[in-house]
């Protein structure tokens, strides 16, 4: 019997630098700085540096990126955010824990929030427009810029599954006002623990993002805010910092992977690939097609051993938390993303895989559309 193919591979992720990463932490703890620290500070430097931008604060995830991010853009109680209703539940969490009202937009074939359907939703309360970069995929920036523009309306990038994704040669996340991304385990740059971050080129909301993430002091005794705990620890600084360096490869592999994907699957006409286009750069957190018979399909790879995953299940107002906070949405009134729902399937992409297995996971694919 073959081998299980596997979604994620965090054990492997976590046993091939192990060596660096004890050696890093040991020494850490001879210095007993844990709280921020000069890790955290070279990580700030080295995100700058590489995605080209005057400012980067660690945080202790990009939730909290995106939370703080949000804040510093003037959004209040009572105020709406723009953003498409199929993102992971934290871009929307972030916004309703700021007493402020998420506003959901349609999406394109790409599960990226359509422009369109943005200047459609902004009304008086409207105080900011927060496009998720799913899946390593750019959402139409210059579009969304446009609509900034000529509404004032500014923009936090929720960039979590996204770094060195880039849309017409530059990194998305560097788009907008401001820019949050995660450093979860399953991120392309992972910690192994929690970790986010935020990018600005204002170094106001720099200053004070640093400043809000460690409880609003500006010194040990003056407090100029009433802040949160959302520093990045020097532990994840740490390997992060061990990580950055192999950030290209990982992407290099994962692109590697998709190729693969394109090259066996591209003449099956009952599935739709994430085609990139000419002016994207993906980076590929995950790979999502759109398949006939998703569900069946999905059942299919797992008694053939094979793991996959559906980005998201449901939509975020169809979720239990949101339907005791507000009104009832109209699945209707969101044809496409009610269409990509019931038919997105997440396969393997993993920088871990083989060739061999990407061209088993095809191959079972093709199996089963031709049952």
């Amino acid at each position: 019997m073959e081998k299980k193919i596997p979604y994620i591979n965090l054990i492997k992720q976590s046993s091939e630098d192990r060596i660096e990463v004890f050696k890093a932490f040991k020494k850490i703890f001879a210095t007993g700085n844990f709280i921020l620290g000069d890790e955290v500070n070279k990580f700030e430097k080295k995100i700058c540096n590489f995605l080209k931008i005057k400012n980067c604060v660690a945080l202790n995830s990009g939730t909290d990126a995106i939370v703080l991010g949000l804040f510093l853009l003037g959004v209040r109680r009572g105020d709406e955010v723009i953003t498409p209703p199929n993102s992971f539940i934290a871009s929307t969490a972030a916004i309703v824990h700021l007493g402020a009202i998420p506003v959901f937009a349609d999406v394109n074939e790409d599960q990226n929030i359509d422009p369109n359907y943005i200047e459609k939703k902004i009304t008086k309360k409207t105080k900011a427009i927060m496009p998720v970069h799913l899946s390593g995929r750019s959402c139409d920036m210059n579009k969304i810029k446009k609509i900034s523009k000529n509404y004032n309306i500014p923009i936090l990038e929720d960039a979590a599954q996204s770094i060195g994704t880039k849309y017409r040669n530059k990194f998305v996340g560097t788009f907008g006002d401001i820019g949050c991304f995660s450093a979860h385990p399953l991120k392309n740059l992972n910690a192994i623990g929690d970790a986010g971050y935020l990018i600005t080129n204002n170094l106001k909301y720099a200053k004070l993002a640093k400043r809000l993430r460690n409880h609003g002091i500006e010194k040990r005794n003056n407090i100029l805010n009433f802040g949160y705990v959302s520093r990045m620890d020097n532990l994840q600084a740490a390997i992060l910092n061990l990580r950055f360096k192999n950030l290209k490869n990982i992407i290099k592999k994962r692109r590697h992977n998709s190729s693969l994907y394109f090259k066996y699957l591209k003449n099956l006409k009952r599935i739709t690939l994430p085609v990139e286009k000419k002016y994207e750069y993906n980076t590929y957190h995950t790979f999502v097609i759109i398949a006939e018979k998703r569900n069946e399909l999905k059942k299919h790879l797992e008694r053939k051993g094979i793991s996959t995953a559906i980005h998201y299940p449901n939509l975020i107002f169809e979720q239990p938390a949101y339907i005791k906070k507000f009104k009832k949405i109209n699945f209707n009134s969101f044809p496409k993303a009610k269409y990509l729902n019931r038919r997105i399937l997440t396969l393997p992409i993993n920088q871990f895989l083989s060739s061999k297995q990407i061209e088993r996971v095809c191959r079972e694919i093709i199996e089963f559309y031709k049952l």
